[in-house]
């Protein structure tokens, strides 16, 4: 019994002490730890337990070292690696350097330097020997057709006994052949020949230029005609070539058979002018390649998400109003006064001051007077005399329809796909400010408003026609349905990746 108790007391303790050690250790026999024969053989166990628990430390803590090593350096790149940077044409990587080494200077530029590469403006631009017949084709059908139908009918007005008959017959002959020439025919060399974006806007914008001259002249010349029924043995007098020929060149869409004309031509201004003209051109072509092309490059290749729309959007609102600015003085400041200079054109009165447009009803009559004189007299003029006077709000509504359908049509024809953005905006919200910021609306404050949706309105319309441009190049059309053509790619394309 005396030599039990501590057996038992050690026993006790050994248990206590496998306790603590690993799991596969816990499992040895307690009788044969308890027997004399196995102490020395536990006790080189223990000890091998032991120095197997500080290697393990060891190698714990060398690995817990080098992760935070490793995520160390990463946090350090992802905070001190400098952008990388374009040097002629060519990727520069300037590498990374730790916090505490100090910034590191090296050889690169600004990410706004100026850009020396016109590849994407040369093909912009490519095609322009197609562009120059197709122009020829439409300024000799514009220049002879018009004007010899309005000889032709002008000669036999006076004499013929159903006059009606002979204008309705006149008038249909005349639509057809402007619908084949100076319509189908720019769009079929616009789709035939594939032209380029730039080359596809001077083919369609001189569509439109010489459809709108076109029917000016006649709708000036046909009147005075009807009114002065010539006498006995005199001729009809009609206008003459040469007006009309100049009146296709000078810089208004009304034709009278003169204008006030300058006394001579200022060649230093007009080189001036067309020094401007290059430099706006340039400067465009400089903020799509460096604000708008390597955004929507990327970008085009992401998922559609909520934030990365509005992020687009709002990024896009800064090179928008630009181009629009841009636009605004390269044509209706400098290449009309271009030209009225060549010409000797006295009236320059091409636009007005919009920006201090407090309504959008002012701001749409003083934006674009060339245009804006065509549209009041042959749409909203026209329309309420039609209807007796009866339906201002129509004629109104009829114009914004009109001026959103040519503004779409050119632009679908221009970037080659149709995505309504700019119709869109121009007949529901154009509509929608014209009579809530009507010409009773004086405040400061309602000029700000206007430049605030402008900002947001050229946001929208370069970001939404930038994605479809990428998401038409990423997933080009299988067909040619009509849903195919006319439904935007950019709102499937990116679940067809």
């Amino acid at each position: 019994m005396a030599t039990g108790q501590p057996t038992n007391a050690i026993g006790v303790r050994h248990r206590s002490v496998l306790a603590h050690t690993p799991d596969g250790m816990a499992s040895l026999d307690n009788k044969q730890i308890c027997s004399p024969a196995a102490g020395s053989d536990y006790s080189a166990k223990m000890e091998d337990v032991a120095q197997w628990h500080k290697h393990a430390q060891r190698v714990k803590v060398k690995i817990l070292q080098q992760v935070q090593d490793q995520l160390s350096d990463i946090l350090e790149k992802a905070l001190t690696e400098p952008v990388h940077a374009s040097v002629n044409g060519k990727t520069a990587k300037t590498g990374s350097s730790r916090m505490d080494d100090g910034k590191v200077f090296m050889d690169r530029v600004s990410l706004l330097e100026l850009v020396l590469e016109f590849d994407l403006l040369f093909y912009a631009f490519g095609k322009l020997g197609t562009v120059t017949w197709v122009w020829a084709l439409m300024f000799v059908y514009a220049l002879l057709v018009p004007y010899y139908a309005l000889l032709f009918w002008g000669s036999l007005y006076h004499r013929c006994t159903s006059k009606p008959g002979l204008s309705l017959a006149t008038a249909l002959v005349l639509a057809t052949l402007q619908i084949s020439v100076l319509g189908l025919l720019p769009v079929y060399a616009v789709v035939r020949h594939q032209l380029p974006p730039a080359s596809r806007f001077i083919v369609i914008l001189e569509q439109i230029r010489f459809l709108m001259k076109s029917y000016s002249f006649m709708r000036e010349s046909a009147p005075i005609i009807m009114k002065n029924a010539p006498k006995e043995g005199e001729k009809v007098r009609f206008p003459t070539c040469s007006s009309y020929l100049y009146f296709l060149f000078c810089p208004t869409l009304i034709f009278r058979e003169s204008y006030p004309r300058n006394t001579h031509i200022r060649w230093k201004y007009v080189a001036v002018t067309g020094t401007m003209i290059l430099g706006c051109l340039f400067y465009s072509y400089f903020i799509l390649v460096r604000l708008c092309v390597p955004v929507f490059t990327s970008a085009s290749e992401q998922p559609f998400s909520k934030r990365a729309m509005v992020l687009a959007v709002f990024h896009s609102i800064l090179p928008g109003i630009m181009l629009l600015l841009l636009c605004f003085f390269a044509f209706l400041h400098c290449w009309l006064n271009l030209f009225g200079e060549l010409l000797r054109f006295a009236d320059r009165m091409f636009y007005k001051d919009w920006w201090n447009s407090t309504s959008f009803a002012n701001y749409y009559r003083t934006w674009n007077v060339v245009v804006h004189d065509w549209l009041y007299y042959y749409g909203y003029r026209d329309f309420l005399w039609l209807s007796k006077r009866k339906f201002r709000t129509g004629a109104m509504l009829s114009v914004f329809i009109v001026s959103a359908v040519v503004h779409e049509y050119a632009l679908a024809m221009g970037l080659g796909f149709f995505y309504p953005v700019m119709f869109f905006l121009f007949s529901i919200f154009g509509v929608v400010f014209n009579f809530t910021m009507n010409d009773r609306r004086q405040s400061p404050v309602f000029n700000i408003i206007m430049w605030a949706c402008l900002f947001l309105g050229q946001g929208v319309q370069v970001c939404l026609y930038c994605q479809e441009w990428y998401a038409q190049i990423r997933c080009p059309r299988t067909g040619n349905s009509f849903w195919e053509l006319v439904t935007p790619r950019s709102w499937s394309c990116s679940h067809r990746k």
